[in-house]
């Protein structure tokens, strides 16, 4: 029971934090977004080797190197989260904060469909239901924004095709993610160089302490997914499905009450149904796992 409280309490603080990334991101400003991106892919890289070091997974990272179709893809992963880590900056600087939420709450509905295009997988008629629903709100958000919104769909394309990936490559959270930084490290490095020595580079140039926020980047995307990491051994899958809501919801309340984003009455209507379409997929998500359940049960006493 201690252990399952605290996976809780450890999954709560992971999207919590990740929910409250809209008010750290404009902390870096006025570093433009790519800027910040590649302050954040360096300081991951370097965080991530500190934390292999000190958790004693360098042999873990030394046999996902040894395997060259996992360096593959995880290569491929980190391209992805790359594009997934650019696209979200660019929505929370740019006052897309609302836009960032419906990426993530449309997120579990894309991968289903990934997996149903991609892996051959069969969807149960209340998952069709509920794409059916999301695609109704995707249509209703495009005709409120005037245009399809990108931000969100590409947030969550590539973070469905980061999980994909990951999930192909079946390696620990820990060294996957620090090879998948080293892997677009060099790139990011050369990029702060170019920026440094065009004179086009805010680092440095605006006090110690916005020089200092530059740097935690790496620790704020390290800590969150050690949590996950930590609360994904002690409780189960269903209940981290559920908990995933906290992230979206929080960055939707931050978006409307914080940074008094509009929210004319298409895209409350167009939130409703992806909200409607998510309590579809939820409930049959929980069905089929006690269904599962049961099966097992009668099976282990037949």
């Amino acid at each position: 029971m201690a252990e399952s409280r605290r996976g809780v309490l450890l999954g709560a603080a992971a999207y919590l934090m990740w929910g409250a990334f809209p008010l750290y991101f404009p902390l870096l400003e006025p570093a433009g977004s790519l800027e910040m991106l590649g302050h954040r892919v360096v300081w991951s890289a370097v965080t991530m080797v500190v934390v292999v070091l000190a958790l004693s997974q360098l042999a873990a990272l030394r046999a996902l190197l040894a395997d060259p179709r996992r360096t593959r893809l995880l290569l491929a992963a980190a391209v992805t989260i790359t594009v997934n880590w650019g696209v979200y900056i660019y929505g929370v600087t740019h006052d897309r904060v609302v836009e960032t939420a419906l990426g993530y709450y449309i997120n579990p509905l894309v991968t289903v469909l990934m997996g149903v295009l991609l892996l051959g997988e069969r969807m149960r008629r209340l998952q069709v239901v509920a794409l059916g629903v999301a695609a109704v709100a995707v249509a209703v958000l495009t005709v409120g924004y005037g245009r399809p919104p990108w931000v969100a769909m590409a947030l969550a394309l590539s973070f469905g095709t980061y999980g994909l990936l990951k999930k192909t490559a079946n390696a620990g959270a820990v060294p996957s993610l620090t090879l998948e930084t080293l892997f677009i490290a060099p790139v990011a490095l050369a990029y702060l160089a170019f920026l440094g020595s065009s004179g086009a580079a805010e680092f440095g140039d605006n006090g110690l302490v916005h020089a200092l926020l530059l740097t935690t980047t790496g620790v704020v995307t390290a800590v969150p997914l050690l949590c996950f990491g930590a609360a994904a051994t002690r409780i189960p899958l269903t209940t981290i499905g559920l908990m995933q809501y906290l992230t979206p919801t929080l960055q939707f309340l931050l978006g409307v009450l914080y940074f008094r984003e509009d929210m004319p009455a298409a895209r409350w209507i167009g939130f409703v149904l992806v909200w409607v379409a998510l309590v579809i997929f939820t409930f049959e998500a929980l069905r089929h796992r006690r269904r599962q359940l049961r099966l097992t049960v009668a099976a282990a006493v037949g």
